[in-house]
C-alpha cells in the first residue's frame, strides 16, 4: 500500500456482526509460533517490560485470557523498516498533484477497475441503492488502496501494530499521539482476533496495519465492516461484496450525503489576503458560494448555484501554479478515509476514469 496519511475517525455507531465473523482460514485461539520461514527476525516483544504491562492491562480491561494476550504480544517482532515509513516527508518537499494523480489514474488501475466493476456490478449497484454512495466512489477507493485486491500488503499485522505501538519514532512531530493511536489499534486488533477465534499472526496487511481490499484499520473493521454477501461472517480479504458494503457503510458513518456532488470548479481571483482567508479552514467546508465569490473566488455555474458549505481546496503542482477545487461536505467525507485532499481527488478521478472506460 502507498505511503499515506492515516485517517481514523472515532465516530461511534452500532456494533456490526463481527461475533459471527472470521478473518483467516483454519483459525486457532493459540497464536502461531513466530519463527516461520520468511517471517520477521526482529526482537520479540516478550523481552519488553512495557509491552508485557500493556498486555496485562489489555487482558484485564477487555476481559481476555491473560496468557493468550501475553503470548500474542510477546511473539510479535519489531520491524525496523516500519518506523521510517510513518515519518512525514522532509521539510521543503514540494507536493505535486499531477505527479500524485499519475500514480493512481493510469491504465493498469483503470483496466483492473473495469474488470472489478464487471465482476461485482450487482454488489456495487446494491451498495449504491442501500447506502447512497455511488459505485464509482467505492471503485475509486478500492482501486487506489489495493488495485482491487492485487496489493493488500504482506506484512504481519501483529508485527506492524506492535512496532508502531511500542516503537513509534520519537522524531515524528505527533509521536505521543500517534503511538497512543496505534496502541488502541493493537487493542482493537487483538480483541477482534479473540472474538473471531483467529490466529493473530495470520492476517497480512500494510506497514501501518491496514487490512483487506479496502485497507481497514482494526478499529474501522470493528465499527464499520458489514456482512454484505450475507454468508454469516465478515471477510474483507476474500469477499469483494463485504469490502464494497463496508466501504459504503464507512462513508455513511462519516457524513456522506446521497446525491450531493463532491466538488466544483473554482478559480481564486481575489487578493492574496482573500485567498488566504478562503484557505484558512483547509478542507473543512465553511463558506457559502456567495461568501466565496465575495472573496474573489470564481465558481463554475453549478458551484455558484450550490446552497451548501464549500471549502477552497488547493492542490500544489510543484513549481507550477496550483490547482483548485471547491469541495463539498462529500469531498470532506472522502478525506475521512484518508486525511488528504490529494487522496480524495485521486479516488474521485479513478472512479470517473473507470466509469468512462466501462462506457
Amino acid at each position: 500500500m502507498m505511503q499515506k496519511f492515516l485517517s481514523i475517525a472515532l465516530i461511534s455507531i452500532a456494533a456490526t456482526a463481527l461475533s459471527t465473523g472470521a478473518i483467516a482460514k483454519n483459525p486457532s485461539k493459540k497464536p502461531a509460533a513466530a519463527n516461520r520461514t520468511a517471517e520477521p527476525t526482529g526482537t520479540p516483544y516478550a523481552r519488553r517490560a512495557d509491552a508485557m504491562r500493556f498486555a496485562d492491562d489489555l487482558a484485564e480491561r477487555r476481559d481476555l485470557d491473560r496468557e493468550w494476550v501475553r503470548q500474542a504480544i510477546g511473539q510479535a517482532r519489531f520491524l525496523a523498516q516500519v518506523p521510517r515509513l510513518v515519518l512525514p516527508p522532509a521539510q521543503g518537499t514540494a507536493k505535486n498533484w499531477q505527479a500524485y494523480r499519475s500514480r493512481f489514474i493510469e491504465p493498469v488501475r483503470i483496466r483492473a477497475g473495469v474488470r472489478f466493476w464487471q465482476d461485482h456490478g450487482a454488489a456495487l449497484a446494491r451498495a449504491e441503492r442501500e447506502y447512497g454512495v455511488p459505485a464509482e466512489i467505492i471503485v475509486g477507493i478500492i482501486g487506489v488502496e489495493t488495485i482491487y485486491g492485487q496489493h493488500m500488503g504482506n506484512i504481519r499485522v501483529m508485527d506492524a501494530l506492535a512496532t508502531l505501538a511500542f516503537d513509534f519514532p520519537a522524531e515524528h512531530p505527533r509521536a505521543q499521539e500517534r503511538a497512543a493511536f496505534f496502541q488502541r489499534e493493537l487493542e482493537q486488533f487483538l480483541s477482534l482476533m479473540h472474538r473471531t477465534n483467529t490466529d493473530p499472526f495470520e492476517p497480512r496487511g500494510s506497514y501501518a496495519g491496514a487490512m483487506g481490499l479496502g485497507q481497514f484499520m482494526p478499529s474501522s473493521w470493528a465499527r464499520y465492516a458489514v456482512d454484505f454477501d450475507r454468508d454469516g461472517h465478515i471477510d474483507l480479504y476474500g469477499s469483494a461484496q463485504d469490502a464494497i458494503g463496508s466501504v459504503a457503510n464507512y462513508f455513511i458513518a462519516h457524513g456522506w450525503t446521497p446525491g450531493m456532488p463532491t466538488h466544483f470548479g473554482v478559480r481564486p481571483e481575489g487578493s492574496a489576503a482573500q485567498t488566504d482567508e478562503l484557505l484558512a479552514p483547509d478542507i473543512l467546508p465553511t463558506f457559502s458560494a456567495a461568501s466565496m465569490q465575495a472573496r474573489g473566488a470564481v465558481l463554475d455555474e453549478a458551484g455558484a448555484r450550490y446552497t451548501g458549505p464549500l471549502a477552497l481546496v488547493e492542490l500544489q503542482n510543484g513549481d507550477n501554479p496550483p490547482s483548485y477545487v471547491a469541495g463539498t461536505e462529500n469531498f470532506y467525507a472522502i478525506t475521512r478515509y484518508n486525511w488528504s485532499s490529494y487522496y480524495a481527488m485521486a479516488v474521485i478521478g479513478l472512479g470517473q476514469a473507470v466509469a468512462a472506460a466501462r462506457r
